[in-house]
């Protein structure tokens, strides 16, 4: 069992990811502000797409997701992006919650854990 912590994105605030013992932590992610919920959606994730391709595993491997929206009444048009990018036969456990965000700007966040290949 490797017990080593491995950062990913590593800032002065935060890091993007945190890896260990086998399980990744991938922060909150947001799309381009401004945006629509749906390309917000998608920019989200697509970040995460690619925090996990440099972590070595893939959505796949998603064990839970939080999802906050600024505003519920979005639930479906986030869904909607959420349906095509989500593995059929992998769908992770998953909350959805309404906050309010960093900025009026974000409308999602998306948080996910993941176990690593």
């Amino acid at each position: 069992m490797n017990s080593d912590i491995t950062r990913y994105g590593t800032g002065p605030r935060m890091s993007e990811a945190v890896a260990y013992n086998g399980i990744l932590w991938v922060a909150g992610q947001l799309g381009t502000p401004g945006a629509s919920v749906a390309e917000q959606m998608r920019g989200c994730l697509a970040e995460i797409d690619r925090i996990l391709a440099e972590a070595g595993t893939d959505k796949t491997r998603i064990l839970s997701a939080q999802i906050w929206l600024a505003d519920m009444s979005t639930f479906p048009e986030m869904n909607s992006v959420w349906d095509t990018w989500v593995p059929q036969g992998h769908t992770p456990a998953r909350a959805t919650g309404e906050a309010k965000l960093a900025t009026p700007d974000y409308k999602v966040e998306v948080i996910v854990t993941v176990a690593l290949t």
